[in-house]
């Protein structure tokens, strides 16, 4: 099931996207203001953004920059009341991949939804890669060097938030959120355990612990 980040301070309007986006068979979150939405659009819990220019904090065209400039390919529809040319093609030069002027009609926005997410899958890499450590994404199978190894389907999802971010620190909440969908619980020891299995089989030094951070793939 897709999930989509609806990012819109005008109540009246989310609603109407939630509604109608929840009825289509997607998930949806709802944020209001600018700072909210770049935090969430990070997380890589979402398939798709619905971004309104007229945030409060900081506005849509700014949440696209700094979106951009962490290198998410996160797919972005814009809303917005403004529908001028220059304002389409600040929307789109900024990154956005697609643009609707207020008033909308619900149905096209749906449709436009579903291409963006088929086409943000058609592109997918099918490989993830760092020197001496891959993952099909298609096969579902693990190669270190010149050999295969076997990852529970849980190893797999880790390894994988691993591969997508090298070289970044993950904190432990992150990866708790993002691989077994929990929120923080200070009491599980869920991630250090997982990121033992791996150090085994990637080998220890693959994976960094940053002493009150998280994990960092090297």
């Amino acid at each position: 099931m897709s999930r989509i980040l609806i990012a819109e301070d005008e109540l009246r309007i989310s609603s109407f996207i939630e509604k109608g986006l929840t009825a289509a068979g997607f998930t949806t979150v709802t944020v209001r203001a600018g700072t909210d939405a770049l935090e969430y659009a990070l997380t890589g819990r979402f398939d798709l953004l619905v971004l309104d220019i007229g945030l409060p904090g900081i506005d849509g065209y700014e949440v696209l920059r700094r979106l951009r400039g962490e290198q998410s390919t996160l797919p972005v529809i814009v809303l917005t009341a403004r529908d001028s040319a220059e304002d389409t093609l600040s929307s789109l030069q900024g990154g956005a991949n697609d643009y609707m002027a207020k008033p909308f009609r619900f149905d096209e926005l749906l449709a436009r939804i579903r291409l963006r997410i088929t086409d943000a899958v058609r592109v997918a890499p099918a490989l993830l890669t760092v020197p001496g450590l891959e993952l099909d994404l298609r096969t579902r199978r693990a190669r270190v060097g010149d050999r295969q190894v076997d990852l529970s389907a849980r190893e797999f999802a880790l390894a994988e938030e691993f591969l997508r971010n090298p070289d970044q620190v993950l904190s432990r909440e992150q990866l708790l959120s993002r691989v077994w969908g929990y929120d923080f619980d200070p009491g599980s020891n869920i991630v250090d355990v997982y990121v033992g299995y791996l150090r085994a089989k990637f080998g220890a030094a693959r994976i960094e612990t940053v002493r009150g951070m998280g994990y960092r793939l090297r």
